[in-house]
């Protein structure tokens, strides 16, 4: 009986010290095209790839020009000439541009909720050259 008693204990505590690892593991982007960093010609779309499955309904995207070159003080633009699908079991949202993202900086902002409730948010940067 002890020896029950005494493994019983040691399962609680592994559990106890596994569940804030597995809480913690919250929706992030673990791919996107453009890279994150890099800098491209003129993209016609943008890839978002996270590390779980999303419900699309919970998913806000942006992308943000933060920078044109030559111009100073202009502020942020957002760009809203784009539609979005799913793919990969809703782990891959693609944003297909209407027009290529022209020269300068950007963020794809992202906001989404991840299986456990948890909203996220992120941004991947990029330059179009």
């Amino acid at each position: 009986m002890r020896i029950r008693s005494i493994l019983a204990y040691i399962a609680a505590g592994v559990v106890t010290l596994a569940l804030p690892s597995i809480v913690m593991a919250h929706t992030k982007v673990v791919a996107s095209t453009p890279a994150q960093g890099t800098t491209v010609a003129r993209p016609k779309q943008v890839r978002l790839t996270f590390s779980e499955a999303l419900l699309p309904p919970t998913v806000a995207t942006s992308i943000v020009m933060t920078a044109m070159p030559g111009v100073k003080n202009h502020g942020e633009m957002v760009i809203r000439n784009f539609t979005s699908s799913w793919s990969d079991g809703n782990k891959t949202l693609t944003l297909m541009l209407r027009q290529p993202l022209r020269a300068g900086s950007y963020d794809v902002r992202w906001q989404a909720a991840g299986a456990d409730g948890h909203r996220m948010t992120g941004k991947v940067s990029f330059n179009v050259s």
